[in-house]
């Protein structure tokens, strides 16, 4: 396939995502223009990344933060990146350099390291709070969010890092009704989240290739695309 050929089926299959999306804000009486398209490029080629781009996408999702740095360090400076995969305090010094933003802080320690990180980079970066709902010991993310709360005067506190939301993963399932629960639960959370910091926050990141359109009816303001722009990934 010929790399123009590659914009043009990333490009559709974008435009098609976006019909997608637009019809499930339409069925819960909301704005699309309020719903962001992540691109989920983990495991892709830099040029696939590239077709993206060309087709008009800015923003992607990488999960390994040594192959997303080296990959975005090619790429012109308005693709925003954001880490989505979870991240180890140890790799928070490479995540300060090239990401925006880290979706999947799961401890105070990590954002503690991240912050440290950014401070001495001079940075600003976002992050959002991954909370595991449902119930999966295979999914990182805190508990609940009484967690939250427990840690939240001390994420407040860090003063290079800008807490935007929360992420969650649906349990991969066929069963409709458990993905729904799981971002009503979060959408839930969100909304107590946010009375509290007094509308502060403004990302509730939820839904992939799969169950978009629920999400996005439950209240997702952004959404995680991968295989469905791209294709299957070889891992």
């Amino acid at each position: 396939m010929t790399e123009q050929h590659r914009i043009e089926e990333i490009k559709n299959n974008i435009n098609d995502i976006k019909v997608k999306l637009a019809d499930a804000a339409g069925r819960a009486g909301r704005d699309p223009s309020g719903i962001q398209l992540m691109a989920v490029s983990k495991t892709k080629p830099l040029e696939d990344v590239r077709a993206a781009y060309e087709a008009g996408q800015r923003l992607f999702g990488e999960n390994r933060i040594q192959e997303a740095c080296e990959k975005f360090s090619k790429l012109p400076s308005d693709a925003e990146l954001h880490m989505i995969g979870h991240l180890q305090s140890n790799k928070a010094g490479m995540a300060a350099k090239c990401a925006s933003c880290v979706q999947s802080i799961d401890k105070l320690s990590t954002a503690s390291e991240l912050n440290k990180r950014a401070a001495a980079l001079n940075r600003r970066i976002d992050f959002l709070i991954e909370i595991n709902t449902s119930g999966e010991t295979s999914k990182n993310g805190y508990g609940g969010i009484d967690a939250v709360y427990a840690d939240l005067e001390a994420y407040r506190g860090l003063t290079n890092l800008n807490f935007r939301g929360l992420m969650t993963i649906a349990p991969f399932s066929d069963d409709k009704a458990a993905v729904r629960k799981s971002f009503r639960t979060l959408s839930a959370h969100y909304d107590k989240l946010n009375i509290t910091l007094s509308g502060e926050l403004d990302i509730l990141s939820m839904g992939m290739s799969s169950d978009f359109e629920i999400a996005i009816e439950e209240g997702s303001s952004l959404i995680r695309v991968g295989t469905a722009i791209f294709g299957s990934r070889n891992y």
